[in-house]
């Protein structure tokens, strides 16, 4: 029986790596087989990719750059995601396709017809069960940023770049409600934890 394939999104400082620990154990208690990934990376090839994609000395072309991300994520789309699936595993991944669109899409401004050929190119009829989009305004989001660590290439960007991905975001989400579920990460831990667990749940009860 196929797995099931679960992404978690959001804007650089939405609090997706506060979560994704815990969503690990909440399916893991549960009995599933869980591989977790992350975009991009996930595999030898896709991790020195992001080495130079996150690299803040690198110049990179906006068109290099959605380039290079979907190269990544056909590998790990090979390598990784549709293996463990065809074993019956669940993924759990930080970042898909969706972080494409809102950063090379809504950020860079490259047109989302361009990337849909890429996406069907690379992954075919292929998307996730479930998207977690940690939604959060920018400023919060940036302030979370500087307290914690010293900034990457895409965390360097204006301000002005992440409300284009996250009015992205929220466009994508629109688009797909069934797939995508908002989840406020203004929120105490606790109460998104609690929005987290109703989705999760809800996935679990399809299995």
């Amino acid at each position: 029986m196929r797995g099931r394939f679960i992404t978690l999104e959001g804007v650089d400082g939405a609090g997706k790596s506060t979560h994704v620990e815990w969503i690990a154990h909440w399916l893991c208690e549960r009995g599933v087989d869980l591989c977790l990934s992350r975009e991009p990376g996930g595999t030898p090839l896709g991790e020195k990719l992001r080495e130079l994609l996150l690299d803040p000395a690198q110049q990179v072309d906006a068109d290099a750059e959605a380039l290079l991300m979907f190269a990544a994520r056909k590998q790990h789309l090979a390598q990784v995601i549709v293996p463990a699936l065809e074993r019956g595993q669940w993924v759990l991944c930080d970042r898909f396709t969706d972080a494409t669109f809102a950063y090379q899409g809504g950020g860079r401004g490259i047109a989302a017809s361009r990337l849909a050929i890429l996406e069907q190119w690379v992954q075919g009829s292929l998307q996730p069960d479930l998207t977690l989009y940690f939604d959060v305004p920018v400023e919060i989001a940036r302030a979370r940023l500087m307290a914690t660590r010293a900034l990457d290439r895409f965390e360097q960007e204006q301000a002005s770049f992440f409300e284009r991905v996250r009015t992205g975001y929220l466009e994508r989400a629109r688009s797909d409600p069934a797939r995508i579920r908002v989840v406020d990460s203004t929120q105490s831990i606790e109460d998104v934890r609690a929005a987290i667990a109703g989705s999760l749940t809800q996935l679990w009860a399809r299995a």
